[in-house]
């Protein structure tokens, strides 16, 4: 499992050199997930379960979500949604690559999520500052650095008044090199969702051998 996942992360970098520098990274995107063809390890951040650092933070908050509404961003093949729907949020959950909201509504056929194919830089005017819970895993850090500003504020409006975003990112320090995709996040970066009208209420630098991950809240 572990080589086809290796495999995967490559065939997806390669797909990342050939489309990317073009700006189409909805073509990518769904490129990604046609190419996977029902196999998860084709799609690398696909881990069939609610990613463990959101799912952490959901846990250590007693997280219930009756009468509230969620919105899932780049909500992939669907873990991390319907692990909201358990916990009774109204859940609205979207990904630019229609393959992916197919491939999730076909996992979980009888769910109460509202799977739907949106651009994150085109989404709903209805959404704006709708929803009292927003989960953004993984989104931004794969998008060209040229697009993150205008993510970053599409992200930022769908936060209702009072309501929480929680980001979920590969991290860097501000003065270290991008690398490779997926591009990790500086706070920086991040300090752009204050100029968007949010503001940061809790800040965590996770670090283990391999990676660094860090665990934002904000609030409007």
């Amino acid at each position: 499992m572990d080589s086809d996942k290796t495999a995967g992360r490559q065939r997806v970098r390669e797909l990342a050199q050939q489309i990317l520098p073009s700006g189409d990274f909805a073509g990518f995107f769904d490129a990604v997930y046609t190419g996977a063809d029902g196999d998860s390890n084709g799609v690398p951040w696909a881990d069939l379960e609610p990613h463990p650092l959101a799912l952490e933070w959901l846990q250590q908050h007693a997280v219930q979500g009756q009468g509230k509404r969620a919105l899932v961003v780049g909500c992939g093949l669907g873990d991390d949604a319907e692990e909201l729907a358990k916990r009774g949020f109204q859940v609205t959950a979207f990904d630019v690559s229609p393959n992916a909201i197919a491939w999730a509504r076909r996992r979980f056929p009888d769910s109460s999520v509202g799977y739907q194919a949106a651009n994150l830089l085109e989404a709903p005017a209805i959404w704006q500052q709708a929803f009292d819970f927003v989960l953004e895993i993984y989104t931004i850090q794969a998008l060209l650095v040229k697009l993150r500003t205008q993510a970053i504020e599409s992200i930022a409006r769908f936060v209702a008044p009072g309501g929480q975003l929680l980001i979920v990112c590969r991290g860097r320090d501000n003065n270290e090199e991008l690398g490779t995709m997926p591009w990790p996040l500086s706070r920086t970066d991040l300090a752009q969702f204050e100029r968007a009208g949010l503001h940061e209420t809790s800040f965590e630098d996770i670090r283990d051998e391999d990676q660094r991950h860090f665990r934002i809240v904000y609030e409007r």
